[in-house]
């Protein structure tokens, strides 16, 4: 984690920039032109514009302006623009390596990384083709390094323009200028799959909200929230894990499905973690919600499970759970071997709000979590529930 902090705070050169930047064409990525289940209610232009622009009109919902990118991402994919190949024929560096074995170096570090912090997720990922793996190793060390500038335990040296350092090197990477091996893995991986920036900037605008929001006003403001810092990686990663040669569902629905499973997962992070949230000062539940239900944020910090609060989380479960079950459709529409890891994600998530009901709504002083007996009875399910194939939906 250091050594991340010190990248993003005062990057300097170290000795293999030279290698590392060899290793990707520098042709740039164009900015490309990025659905949410509003599909079906709400219409758009064909002509999109920018997400940033949407984000700054106030008349239009959380949900209308996520649906901007997903609409972006989706007409990227049917598009398959891609840039040139990497160029492996460059000369052998000084230390002996040519820019394969840099690149391969970078990826198996990725894989590492992955099989530490996230053991489920990488044994699903063995099931990929080779190339697919790797790459869905790269977009999850980018995003976990990114959490960790504001979630690790340096957080509090984050500060604003460290993260426009950090987004900076974002943009670096997608025009084929990797700063470090890591990097390099991400640029390689953007470089092969029609993976547009957005997401990946607007992950950063989650972490710029965690350094100064500790409130959220409404669902509509949580939702855009929840989109940031985990919808974002739903739509970072459908390129390269596919969609089903044989689905007859849409691009954007998939994508839909994609995001969905993402918002479940940041709902169920803060209904599983209000306790600890709130004794860092925050809250992340609707503001509107605690008061319709007859509680305070002092009630939070006071910790009691009363039969209102025990009522209030009921219904922030139920909303968890339709987008848990929004998401099954798009999981089924993936390809056949990137299901598995998928379908293991959406089942021992959803378990935990079932843990949080066990634990009679006390996510104050109880910790819910899904042990590992239930994490082994899930694998095989996960793993039937991929071979079904997909619905035509």
């Amino acid at each position: 984690m250091a050594g991340v902090l010190l990248w993003v705070v005062c990057p300097k050169e170290n000795a293999t920039t030279t290698q590392l930047l060899s290793l990707i064409p520098g042709s740039g990525k164009q900015q490309r032109p990025s659905s949410s289940r509003l599909c079906s209610r709400v219409k758009f232009s064909t002509k999109v514009s920018a997400f940033s622009s949407a984000v700054a009109n106030p008349a239009r919902s959380s949900e209308e302006k996520v649906y901007e990118v997903v609409l972006k991402q989706a007409a990227l994919v049917k598009q398959q623009r891609r840039v040139r190949a990497l160029d492996f024929t460059s000369t052998v560096g000084n230390d002996g390596m040519n820019n394969w074995d840099l690149l391969n170096e970078a990826y198996e570090r990725c894989g590492e990384v992955c099989a530490e912090y996230a053991k489920t997720f990488y044994l699903g990922t063995l099931l990929m083709t080779p190339e697919r793996r790797r790459a869905v190793w790269a977009i999850y060390v980018w995003c976990r390094r990114t959490d960790e500038l504001v979630d690790g335990p340096n957080a509090s040296h984050i500060t604003p323009r460290a993260l426009d350092r950090w987004e900076k090197r974002l943009d670096d990477l997608f025009e084929g200028r990797p700063y470090d091996m890591l990097d390099a893995a991400l640029s390689d991986t953007v470089a092969k799959y029609p993976v547009d920036i957005q997401p990946f900037r607007d992950m950063i605008e989650g972490m710029r909200l965690d350094l100064y929001k500790s409130r959220y006003m409404n669902f509509d403001e949580l939702y855009l929230y929840c989109y940031y810092v985990a919808g974002t990686v739903g739509l970072m990663s459908v390129p390269v894990m596919g969609i089903a040669p044989k689905s007859k569902a849409t691009t954007e629905s998939v994508y839909n499905a994609a995001l969905a499973l993402g918002i479940a997962n940041q709902l169920t992070n803060i209904l599983r973690d209000v306790g600890e949230d709130a004794r860092r000062g925050r809250v992340y539940l609707p503001q509107d919600e605690l008061a319709r239900a007859g509680l305070s944020d002092e009630d939070i910090f006071r910790g009691e499970v009363t039969d209102k609060w025990r009522s209030f989380m009921k219904d922030q479960i139920q909303r968890a759970r339709k987008f848990f079950d929004e998401a099954e459709s798009g999981v089924a529409q993936l390809s056949a071997a990137s299901r598995w890891p998928v379908w293991a994600s959406l089942m021992l998530y959803r378990q935990i709000l079932d843990a949080i009901e066990t634990n009679d709504y006390d996510n104050f002083t109880k910790r819910a979590y899904v042990g590992k007996a239930k994490k082994f009875v899930s694998l095989p399910v996960a793993y039937g529930k991929a071979l079904m194939g997909f619905y035509n939906r």
